[in-house]
C-alpha cells in the first residue's frame, strides 16, 4: 500500500478529446484502479478552477524560443564553433532535412527577450495557470494529478499522419510544475506502449 493516502486528481482538461483512442483510455482506467489498490484516493474528476476562462494574450509568445536561445548559446561559444548564429547554420546546410523549415520558420520568426513585451504576456498568462492548479490541489487537497501522457498509441515510424495526441504540453510546461511520465500497459494486443 505505497500509495495510502495520497490524494490524486485525474485532469480531464489535459486529455478528454474526440481523437482519445478506446484502448488507450481502458489502460488509464485499469491504471486508476491500481492506483487505488495500492493506497491512493483518487478523484474523479479534478478540473482546474477557472481553467476555461484562462486565455493566452495574442502577444504571449514566443518567448525566448528557438531562435533566441540557439543565437545565445551559439555566441557563448563562438571561439570554437564554426557557425555563429541560426543563420549561419541554415547557410551551412549541416543539419537533416527534416528540420529545415523548422529552423526557417525560426529564423524569420523574431528573436524575443525577457524583457519583451511577448515575453512579459507569457509570464502573466503562465501565473495564472499556475495560481489556478495550486488553488485546485489545495481545495480538493491533492498531491498529484493524473492523465494519459498520449491519448493514442505511439505512431509507427514515418507515418505522421495518425493522431498524436501529446497531453503532456499544456500543464508542466506552462506552470513548470513537475512531470512524471510512468508506463501504464500496452494497447494493441500488448504491442504499443501506453505512457
Amino acid at each position: 500500500m505505497a500509495l495510502r493516502g495520497a490524494v490524486i486528481g485525474v485532469l480531464h482538461q489535459a486529455y478528454d478529446r474526440n481523437t482519445d483512442d478506446p484502448e488507450v483510455l481502458r489502460v488509464f482506467r485499469t491504471a486508476l484502479e491500481d492506483l487505488r489498490r495500492a493506497g491512493a484516493i483518487v478523484i474523479d474528476p479534478a478540473g482546474i478552477d477557472g481553467f476555461s476562462e484562462i486565455r493566452r494574450p495574442q502577444n504571449a509568445g514566443p518567448c525566448m524560443g528557438f531562435k533566441y536561445d540557439i543565437n545565445r548559446w551559439l555566441a557563448a561559444r563562438a571561439d570554437r564553433l564554426p557557425v555563429k548564429d541560426l543563420a549561419d547554420v541554415i547557410k551551412s546546410g549541416r543539419f537533416h532535412p527534416s528540420v529545415q523549415r523548422r529552423l526557417e520558420q525560426a529564423q524569420n520568426g523574431v528573436d524575443t527577450g525577457p524583457e519583451s513585451p511577448s515575453c512579459k504576456a507569457d509570464d502573466a498568462y503562465r501565473e495564472q495557470v499556475r495560481e489556478a492548479v495550486v488553488r485546485t490541489m489545495e481545495r480538493l487537497k491533492l498531491d498529484a494529478f493524473v492523465y494519459p501522457t498520449w491519448s493514442n498509441p505511439p505512431r509507427l515510424m514515418a507515418i505522421s499522419t495518425t493522431p498524436a495526441g501529446d497531453n503532456s504540453q499544456l500543464f508542466s510546461p506552462t506552470t513548470g510544475f513537475p512531470a512524471i511520465n510512468v508506463p501504464m500497459g500496452f494497447t494493441r494486443d500488448g504491442t504499443l506502449p501506453a505512457v
